[in-house]
């Protein structure tokens, strides 16, 4: 937002308060004068607050003129402006007060005979208490605004750098990945195995050009993202060919749950890592997904070995060094704060199983 259009909105928001002020205490007025002044006499006096009021408006928006040139200055320099401001103010608003008394009941008070004592009237007794009382009000209401200026400064700061942060995760996820795919696809290469080699660079595109569409803030249905996934699964099923067997059982109603864009694909990635690709004859990787207690529960699991020194379950921060897992912690953690878990179990059958918990949040 621009100086000028932050200039405009204060600007409104304080003719905005001046109306109100100044109307709220004309009503004051009119109340007080309501118990303790004879009924015939009302509505002239109302009618004296209410033309009392506007000089007031205008002297008042004076004051602000000259309490915005001391803004930058000192508490004390400020303390005293709004001091002497408000008697300044109060010493041109009194005689016009009460000159405008009189004139309701037929009389007309002259400035240049009056006394001092009938212009200044009621001077410390109403005009300067109350236009100190406004002074303190402005300052009150400036600090407030200032607090709320800086209080959402900081939440776009903290959003921009956790949108920097999550940014820094994918483009760090994406040449892991490609490092690792084109690895294999050097291997075929070398093998001369050109067709398949060929047809991993094609579905490597593709599985680049729809990753790359999303931003790391994008939230996606499970569905979605599971045929993101099953891009990823038709590179590698170039390499692995029959080695590579997969198990898929989502819910329905955890199909329309939103996750994290690229969310399965480290895990899955894991997987192939330390167990499809360590066993001869390949292995099955399994993918399920339900809602339980308004959560959802995301598995990526594997027949692999496992990881022997793991006991019971675990968040995998002592033997979990990739990057993958690593990035998919990080992101989890900054889009999710402490409403997740990530969970590293041993299988009874043999094998690892990745468990994800987020808040079910449905499209």
């Amino acid at each position: 937002m621009s100086s000028n259009t932050l200039d405009l909105i204060r600007s409104k928001q304080f003719w905005v308060f001046q109306l109100l002020g100044w109307s709220t205490w004309v009503v004051m007025s009119v109340l007080r004068d309501i118990i303790v002044v004879p009924p015939e006499y009302i509505f002239s006096r109302a009618l004296v607050s209410g033309a009392s009021a506007i000089p007031a408006m205008v002297l008042t928006a004076g004051m602000r003129s000259l309490y915005k040139l001391v803004w930058e200055r000192g508490f004390v320099v400020r303390f005293l402006v709004a001091w002497f401001g408000s008697l300044m103010g109060a010493l041109i608003w009194q005689p016009i007060r009460n000159y405008i008394s009189f004139i309701p009941f037929g009389e007309v008070l002259s400035l240049s005979d009056a006394s001092a004592e009938v212009l200044f009237d009621n001077l410390f007794s109403s005009s300067f208490p109350l236009l100190l009382l406004w002074s303190g009000l402005y300052f009150i209401i400036k600090y407030y605004q200032l607090f709320q200026a800086e209080k959402e400064k900081s939440l776009r700061s903290e959003s921009l750098a956790h949108e920097a942060q999550l940014l820094m995760l994918r483009y760090q996820l994406n040449p892991h990945f490609l490092f690792n795919t084109l690895n294999a696809i050097s291997t075929l290469v070398l093998s001369s195995a050109n067709d398949r080699a060929n047809e991993m660079l094609t579905k490597l595109s593709k599985f680049l050009r729809y990753s790359l569409d999303h931003s790391p803030l994008d939230k996606v249905n499970l569905a979605h993202e599971l045929e993101t996934s099953k891009l990823y699964l038709d590179i590698e099923k170039v390499r692995f060919a029959e080695r590579l067997r997969l198990d898929i059982d989502i819910e329905t109603r955890a199909e329309r749950a939103m996750v994290p864009t690229m969310l399965l694909q480290p895990l899955i990635e894991n997987s192939i890592k330390y167990a499809i690709s360590q066993s001869e004859s390949g292995g099955t990787i399994r993918i399920s997904a339900k809602v339980r207690d308004n959560t959802l529960v995301v598995q990526v699991a594997d027949d692999g070995p496992g990881v022997p020194e793991l006991d019971g379950e675990s968040d995998g921060l002592a033997f979990s060094q990739g990057v993958g897992i690593s990035n998919i912690r990080n992101r989890l953690q900054e889009i999710y704060s402490g409403e997740h878990k990530l969970i590293f179990s041993n299988a009874e059958t043999g094998g690892l199983i990745v468990t994800v918990e987020i808040p079910y949040d449905r499209q």
